[in-house]
């Protein structure tokens, strides 16, 4: 039997390590969100509308890094649910613009505690966090203009 090659196993994995890490944190926020009656999903789209109401479609999609294809339902949702209302743009047909209903704009009051709450679950100090956030855009920054200049 061979020894399996260091670079080659699970554990050495980085992408692997943080896959890992966000489904157990998204598993976390599960019984915080759910007070709010909203999805993990549902609650990042919120965030980007509570810093910035009347977004694109297509803008809240670049925030959040996902498709038309998965914010479309994701939105349908938001909209039955009464958070969130989508109307073309008057300026150009082809965008539709996302706002806060009266009932989103009030759930940003009860979400307030969500962070500080997953932060005392984490076990984590304030500074550990700050650190490992700025570690993470870091990551992200540096592997999306490594992307980007593939695809150029």
């Amino acid at each position: 039997m061979t020894v399996p090659d260091e670079r080659l196993k699970l554990d050495n994995q980085l992408c692997f390590a943080i896959y890992a890490c966000s489904r157990e944190l998204t598993k976390a926020y599960r019984p915080l969100l759910d007070e709010l009656g909203v999805t993990y999903p549902q609650y990042l789209a919120l965030l980007v509308l509570w810093e910035k109401d009347g977004v694109t479609v297509k803008e809240l999609g670049e925030r959040l890094y996902l498709d038309s294809g998965t914010l479309t339902p994701l939105l349908k949702r938001m909209e039955s649910a009464n958070l969130v209302v989508r109307k073309r743009s008057g300026d150009d047909e082809r965008k539709v613009i996302v706002t806060l209903t009266e009932e989103g704009k009030a759930l940003q009051a009860k979400a307030c505690t969500v962070p500080e709450r997953l932060l005392e679950q984490s076990g984590l100090s304030a500074d550990h966090f700050a650190q490992l956030l700025q570690d993470f855009k870091g990551l992200l920054a540096q592997v999306r203009e490594k992307q980007s200049g593939l695809n150029a």
